[in-house]
């Protein structure tokens, strides 16, 4: 299926799953805000993904993916971050201009290109932000927590999105906070208090706004006897 679908049919797709993961259905409107596109257009392209069995569009609830179109959208979301990971290491782009150069040419990537640049890759598990790269077949991609969720002593690695202000990039790089970096919660104030992170055997302050814009893969404490 993934070669029959359009560049704008795997967008759509992968933006009602986005705005699907926290809301019951995304609404026309939001979706041409978030795809840049008008609301004519928009309702164009949902009602031909309807009508393939990928989208399901109902009054006042807005759409909502099929199983055979949330497969569709997560195998999209692989795709895109398999690029990132090829722009990233093999061709040394930096990790925050991955997410802009991979949606130039990922989608003209037969599926069989697709799955070398896996392998070739040494079957990476992550993106360069950090973010999972879900398996083939999965109809889902585990969510990250936001940094500011953990509590005092646990440890996580970091995943910053895309999409992330380059002003708050640039600040996080100051602080050494970069995707794969792993660091511990020392302190947490009360309040909506900012944490105290040692990160590189360094102790840093991150502010809650902040650290409501990085998303971490929490580690697993160890049982003690």
């Amino acid at each position: 299926m993934a070669e029959e679908l359009s560049r704008s049919d795997r967008e759509i797709l992968k933006a009602v799953y986005r705005l699907t993961k926290t809301e019951d259905g995304a609404h026309t409107g939001t979706l041409a805000d978030r795809m840049g596109v008008s609301p004519g257009t928009a309702t164009t392209a949902i009602k031909r993904l309807d009508e393939r069995g990928l989208l399901q569009h109902q009054p006042y609830r807005g759409v909502q993916l099929t199983k055979k179109g949330r497969r569709a959208a997560v195998a999209a979301i692989r795709r895109h971050r398999i690029v990132e990971r090829f722009l990233s290491d093999m061709l040394g782009y930096p990790w925050n201009e991955a997410d802009r150069l991979a949606g130039a040419f990922e989608h003209e990537l037969p599926q069989e290109v697709e799955e070398r640049l896996f392998v070739a890759l040494d079957r990476p598990s992550t993106c360069p932000h950090g973010f999972p790269i879900p398996e083939p077949d999965d109809a889902d991609i585990p969510d990250l927590p936001p940094l500011y969720a953990l509590q005092p002593g646990d440890v996580a690695v970091v995943a910053v999105p895309g999409s992330t202000d380059p002003d708050v990039v640039e600040f996080l790089a100051s602080l050494g906070l970069k995707p794969g970096v792993r660091v511990e919660v020392r302190e947490k104030h009360p309040f909506d208090g900012p944490l105290v992170l040692r990160v590189d055997g360094k102790d840093r302050t991150v502010g809650e706004k902040v650290a409501n814009q990085i998303f971490v893969k929490q580690e697993r404490k160890e049982r003690t006897a």
